[in-house]
Formats: structure tokens, C-alpha cells, sequence
């Protein structure tokens, strides 16, 4: 084999390697592409995607679609060949990975806490709700976490709405401390809360902080809970993460409990995480979920205020409705019931 032959063996077999690298190694970027739709008024199997008892609900016409954005994994690997194409094809989008997934969480971690979020949206979309129909809400001291191996580990649960400690009412978070606070360490504390609807005693023996001496700590902590009357339920069929259907289950369910079929046969979608004021806040992925959303065949599309930046380049024949609030959405959907004309709706 002369020189230049072997020269050329050589350089071939560099070119091969990297070319396989290039395919095969991956690179810190996660892709975003349109993940499909779910019609929140619709059924799962045979039962609705969000069920109402304890009130009196209503037909509805027409269909409501959540937007999904498709994320790679926090488990999985970005090829170079797959950022590019996310970057370069519509629709689609490269990010860098530590934009998306903070650094050191585990792919378990990152799981719990996108479910978390959709469980909050799920809860704050029905207080929404409600308030959107003047229905009673009562905010309540709430147990928003637990330590394993504490005190009230096993004995008290996330989601219990705290009525009275030692039998004094508890308004609020500060009443809830204010009472654990005048035991010593090693006292029994009596808690009544709602679980599930139902009243429970549970009793609670302190500890000492780890980060104060002397004084006392049920390994709780809180957060803001509400009380109402109706059971309100969601079964999404699959696993979906994060806040950012709120916006759209509030509707469904206002739609649900109040006369008259508020979408009147159309089909709209929509993104946005909601506050459980009906404050409704910007989100990520908004190209991708218009995408999905016209593909589905919405005809109109609620985007949160705050998103209107991020329409730079986006191309559609959807209405494109500007939306603050629960109410402005509810609003936008009796204007086109009232006129049919989409040129007097808000835009962005």
C-alpha cells in the first residue's frame, strides 16, 4: 500500500469516526415540537376528562382542546443532526438543556415535580371556576408537604385543609405556627382537618427544630388550600406535566356548571397557567401549541398577554385572542356567540 494510499485509508476512516460521533453522541439541548391536543370537554375511554358532582352541570356543544408540547426527556439524549432539525423545521425549537432541566435533578425528580404542577393547575383552574360563577370559596391553611420521618409523617397528608389546632380555628398559615408554636417540645398537638371531604382528628407530637433550639416543629409546611362544595375530578388518560392547561380547564368547568353551552358547537383551544383568582399567566412552547391546536382544527386560539411577544414569525389562520383573565376568555366566547365577528376581539 504506496503513502498516499494509506494517507487516504487513514483520513477516510477520521471522516467516518466523526460522522459517527456527530450521530450518535449527544449534545446538551433538549427539542420542543407540537405534542398534539386533548379535548378538555370531551371523554377519556367512557368517562369525561373532567367530572363534576356535588352541583348541577349542563350540556356542552362544540370542543375545548389543551395544547401538549413534546419535550425529550430529561433522561434522554439530543443528537447534533436532532438539535439542528428542532432548530431549523418549523414549529419546533432547541433549547439548551440547562434552560430546561436544572442541573443536578434526576429525571425522577423532574417527573414529580412537572406532575405537581399539573396538580396545582388542576386545582387552581377549579377555584378559578368557581369564583368565575360567584360560587362560595373559602381559602383555608392547607398542608402543602410532609418530611418523611417526621412527626406528622403518615399522620398528616399534602392537600388537608386545616380547620382548628387544639380545638382554636385556624384562618390562617401564621394562626397554624402561631398554635404549634405555644407547645413545648415533646407536646401533643391536636389537629382537625378536612381529607377528602371528611373531617379528621389527628394528633402530632413535636419535636425541636433542627435549626432553632427549643422550639417545637411538626415537620410540616404550608401553603394556601380552598374549601368549596362540588367534587371536581380530571383523568388526562396519560401522563402530562406542567401549569400550563389551566387556562382551558378553568373554562371547561365553568362552561360545565353554568347554563347554556358556552362554546356553542366551536372549536376553540388555548394555553395558560392560571392563578386561582383567574389571573392567567405567560407559558412556554406557545409556537408549538398553535401548531398543534390548528392542526386539531381549532378555529380560535386563546393566548395569555404576557405571550404576545413571543408570536414574532408565527403564521396561522387561527384568531389569535389576547386573554388576562378567566373572565376575558369568557367574555371573548359570548362576543362570538353575540356577533360572530372576530375583528372586535382582543389581539395581540
Amino acid at each position: 500500500m504506496t503513502r498516499q494510499t494509506w494517507t487516504a485509508f487513514v483520513s477516510a476512516l477520521a471522516f467516518i469516526c466523526l460522522a459517527v460521533l456527530l450521530v450518535v453522541v449527544p449534545v446538551p439541548f433538549v427539542s420542543w415540537t407540537p405534542g398534539g391536543t386533548r379535548d378538555t370537554l370531551g371523554n377519556v375511554g367512557n368517562e369525561p376528562m373532567i367530572k363534576v358532582e356535588g352541583i348541577d352541570t349542563y350540556p356542552t356543544t362544540g370542543r375545548l382542546d389543551m395544547t401538549i408540547v413534546a419535550i425529550t426527556p430529561a433522561d434522554a439524549g439530543l443528537t447534533l443532526p436532532q438539535a439542528l432539525l428542532a432548530y431549523w423545521l418549523p414549529h419546533r425549537d432547541a433549547l439548551p438543556r440547562d434552560a430546561v432541566y436544572a442541573p443536578g435533578k434526576s429525571a425522577e425528580q423532574v417527573e414529580n415535580e412537572d406532575a405537581d404542577m399539573m396538580e396545582t393547575a388542576q386545582d387552581d383552574a377549579v377555584v378559578a371556576a368557581l369564583r368565575a360563577d360567584g360560587r362560595a370559596v373559602t381559602d383555608m391553611p392547607a398542608i402543602f408537604s410532609v418530611t418523611v420521618g417526621g412527626p406528622a409523617h403518615k399522620l398528616l397528608l399534602p392537600g388537608d385543609l386545616v380547620v382548628s389546632v387544639d380545638g382554636i380555628a385556624t384562618p390562617d398559615d401564621d394562626a397554624v405556627r402561631e398554635r404549634i408554636r405555644s407547645h413545648k417540645v415533646g407536646e401533643k398537638v391536636r389537629f382537625v382537618v378536612i381529607r377528602d371531604m371528611v373531617q379528621t382528628d389527628v394528633t402530632v407530637t413535636t419535636v425541636e427544630s433542627t435549626v432553632q433550639s427549643d422550639v417545637p416543629v411538626v415537620g410540616i409546611t404550608l401553603a394556601t388550600g380552598y374549601r368549596y362544595d362540588p367534587e371536581i375530578s380530571f383523568d388526562l388518560g396519560q401522563q402530562i406535566g406542567g401549569p400550563s392547561a389551566g387556562l382551558v380547564f378553568a373554562l371547561a368547568i365553568y362552561d360545565k356548571i353554568t347554563a347554556g353551552p358556552l362554546l356553542a358547537g366551536r372549536h376553540l383551544a388555548g394555553t395558560g397557567k392560571i392563578t386561582p383568582d383567574g389571573d392567567v399567566q405567560a407559558i412556554g412552547g406557545l409556537q408549538e401549541k398553535i401548531a398543534a391546536a390548528e392542526k386539531a382544527g381549532a378555529t380560535a386560539f386563546f393566548v395569555p398577554a404576557n405571550n404576545c411577544r413571543d408570536l414574532d414569525g408565527v403564521n396561522t389562520d387561527m384568531t389569535l385572542i389576547k386573554i388576562s383573565t378567566l373572565n376575558d376568555a369568557i367574555k371573548a366566547v359570548q362576543a362570538l356567540n353575540s356577533y360572530g365577528d372576530t375583528a372586535a376581539l382582543p389581539r395581540c
